[in-house]
């Protein structure tokens, strides 16, 4: 029998209360601060969290401040460190519930509410229970209907969990607790390992593709045609059509070469859409960062393949692959970020990839590097799968063993 039986044997033999949401504490609701309300005023140091900050179990110190406004600590809405924060109207609440610990004074924004525990009830136990019953509560407390999705906060008031005598809630919190370190430094050298290959892979990838003077160089625009693409929207997306890649598929979705395609547009578009054939590389022309713009993919699908308007496709006599992987390099990226408009979307035009120079081995060399490099990009590419299926599983174990824990026996009226 483990301490935590012993001690629900002892102390709740005949089950455990279960009590709403709204008992557990105080609940207080947030606002967008304004430097016109006398609650705030310059120069604070409380941390506004919205929703955006949540979604871990505790968050960071680090939590963004609001720099020139802040509120007054003696303010009703500024909630005591160990709040427990839940975000009541998001986007994300068609997925997921995201709850969290807020370790500091702070103050919330209007689509937040933050409950204060009470005595009887510890914060990390009433978040480890919160976390635990997150798709409970969002199929019986979400609200149906309206532009954004949002949580009835009188329902949410009326949730029922388990609240335990406190020395059933510290020993569970202490057990949940050291799971989740376990588990978290598990994934950190996880992460670590793929980050380790994922550089090793890079070195090499950038040493294959440095060539002696001897090797010819050249302008892209010298050897190659850049085309663009042609505008499609959401809306224009079917499960079947015509394949299409859209710009942000390309750093979100695709490695250095594919025969299919993630997207398809309707057929009856045909006319009015620019198609590109086997062996040409399709480069995304804007991006949120300068890193993301140019990355590329050569397309080697039997079908011809829709691009947006926002891509740029590359028909050249080389190796597509050898492309691909060459407009991944450090060489390649130092040249590219020279002409990259920095505006709030960063973009690329042909006429600067035009500019940016490459290396023209034999067709033979292109082939043999190619080679080389996909038996390493396959490595690594199976341990980016491996390392996502191995967290899954490890939070799958961690999500069983803390429902168990919190699985108890409500105790008679």
């Amino acid at each position: 029998m483990s301490r935590i039986d012993e001690l629900i044997a002892e102390l709740c033999p005949g089950g455990v209360e279960f009590r709403a949401l709204g008992s557990l504490g105080s609940w207080k609701g947030g606002g967008t601060p304004s430097k016109h309300k006398t609650d705030y005023w310059r120069g604070g140091t409380i941390p506004w969290v919205t929703s955006k900050d949540m979604g871990g179990f505790e968050l960071p110190g680090t939590v963004d401040c609001i720099t020139d406004v802040a509120v007054r600590e003696s303010a009703a809405k500024v909630i005591p460190p160990n709040s427990v924060a839940i975000v009541m109207r998001s986007g994300i609440l068609k997925h997921t519930l995201p709850v969290s610990l807020v370790p500091f004074p702070a103050t919330v924004n209007q689509d937040l509410r933050a409950m204060t525990c009470r005595d009887d009830v510890m914060p990390r136990y009433a978040l480890h229970v919160l976390r635990a019953n997150a798709q409970r509560i969002l199929a019986t407390c979400r609200k149906v209907g309206g532009t954004v999705e949002s949580i009835d906060a009188k329902r949410l008031m009326s949730f029922r969990i388990p609240i335990p005598p406190l020395e059933v809630q510290r020993e569970i919190v202490r057990v949940l607790d050291l799971f989740t370190t376990l588990e978290a430094e598990l994934e950190a050298e996880l992460e670590a390992e793929l980050e380790a290959r994922r550089c090793q892979y890079a070195h090499y990838r950038d040493s294959l593709l440095t060539f002696p003077a001897e090797v010819r160089w050249a302008t892209l625009g010298e050897v190659g045609e850049f085309i663009r693409g042609r505008r499609f929207v959401r809306t224009d997306m079917v499960d079947v059509g015509i394949p299409a890649i859209h710009y942000g598929e390309i750093y979100t979705h695709y490695g250095v070469a594919t025969g299919e395609s993630l997207s398809h547009v309707r057929s009856d578009l045909a006319a009015r859409l620019r198609c590109v054939q086997f062996g040409y590389v399709v480069i995304a022309a804007v991006g949120e960062t300068v890193e993301d713009v140019g990355k590329a993919v050569a397309w080697l699908g039997e079908d011809e393949v829709a691009i947006h308007d926002d891509c740029f496709a590359y028909r050249h006599s080389m190796n597509p692959r050898f492309v691909s992987y060459y407009l991944q390099t450090e060489l390649f990226h130092s040249q590219k970020s020279k002409y990259v408009a920095r505006a709030k979307v960063k973009r690329l035009s042909a006429g600067d990839l035009a500019r940016i120079t490459i290396p023209i081995p034999p067709l033979e060399e292109q082939a043999r590097i190619v080679a080389i490099l996909d038996k390493f990009d396959a490595l690594v590419n199976d341990l980016s799968s491996g390392l996502p299926a191995e967290i899954a599983a490890r939070r799958k174990q961690y999500e069983h063993y803390r429902d168990r824990l919190l699985t108890f026996k409500e105790a008679a009226a």
